[in-house]
């Protein structure tokens, strides 16, 4: 049977006291929150530290709150909880979306937004939403506060933009412009994602005005795809071209650069990419689509609410 070292658990109840722990500790010291991902490393025997900061206490890592059209979501919210808030359903529902994606209900339970994305698992779901969503991290260490944009954070394979002794404390992801569509789908064999693809499209008379396509999953981190956006803009929304869908595809997937593992070869993963952006953009435009007057949808001038 698989036991855990012994370590010290320090309860911190401030982003200054966790961190000054972290830093006091240094490489025999961790932040823990949900242990997802944490506690299974160390029963494999894969990490050890001896001392444990729990940051569950912290209050300003638990809240989920709108700013100026921005959701804050704290590092310590567990996915269960954005899964089921109303705030998020009623600004971001494609995120609930997301979020119901993720494992399984016990894993959401206790896993945080904030975890997963220090963890940075190659395989993750969020980060390659908020990619494509254009969602920072906020950055704490005693009371400095830094932002980075997820691109800027996710450096590798469970590698991060995240200094010595520094925590993420918040997320923040940006409201959906009301002519906007945003679309996350997945392939995997067991709860890990395979492939990861998350669209966003905005629309306007009858056009693609704006993309944004981000791959994860397949790569040793997630990517945004540019040459796959310029491809979609000003593509047609009504009736979209399955020409320019599947050029869409290839291209993301040429920029996804992925590597063979044991979900599959790099061949069959970029073609699994090709056909999952073409449906994600579909999807997109299908959800912008309902967030828009009738008469704009048909070319028209109407007001997009």
């Amino acid at each position: 049977m698989t036991t855990l070292t012994r370590f010290d658990l320090h309860r911190a109840r401030t982003v200054a006291e966790a961190t000054g722990l972290l830093e006091e500790h240094a490489d025999d010291a961790v932040a823990y929150c949900g242990g997802t991902e944490l506690l299974l490393l160390m029963k494999l025997g894969f990490a050890s530290f001896g001392h444990l900061v729990d940051i569950k206490p912290i209050v300003e890592l638990g809240a989920i709150e709108e700013r100026d059209g921005v959701l804050r979501i704290g590092a310590a919210v567990t996915h269960r909880a954005i899964e089921r808030s109303s705030l998020v359903a009623a600004g971001w529902p494609a995120l609930v979306a997301m979020e119901r994606t993720i494992a399984n209900v016990r894993v959401r339970a206790v896993g945080t937004l904030g975890g997963n994305l220090a963890f940075a698992d190659p395989h993750s779901d969020p980060a390659t939403f908020l990619l494509a969503a254009e969602g920072e991290v906020i950055l704490g260490r005693s009371d400095e506060r830094r932002r980075l944009p997820i691109a800027d954070f996710v450096l590798g394979p469970y590698t991060t933009a995240l200094e010595p002794g520094e925590l993420i404390v918040a997320i923040d992801v940006p409201v959906p412009a009301a002519d906007a569509g945003m679309a996350h789908l997945r392939f995997a064999f067991h709860e890990r994602p395979a492939v990861t693809v998350s669209t966003l499209v905005r629309v306007s008379g009858g056009r693609i005005t704006e993309a944004r396509v981000a791959v994860g999953s397949v790569g040793v981190r997630p990517v945004r795809a540019p040459r796959s956006e310029s491809l979609l803009i000003g593509a047609d929304s009504a009736v979209p071209d399955p020409a320019v869908l599947a050029a869409a595809g290839e291209r993301a997937a040429d920029t996804s650069d992925p590597v063979t593992d044991v979900n599959g070869s790099a061949d069959y993963k970029h073609h699994l990419v090709g056909i999952l952006v073409g449906r994600a953009v579909r999807a997109a435009i299908d959800d912008a689509s309902r967030h828009r007057d009738p008469a704009d949808l048909s070319g028209g001038k109407g007001a997009t609410g």
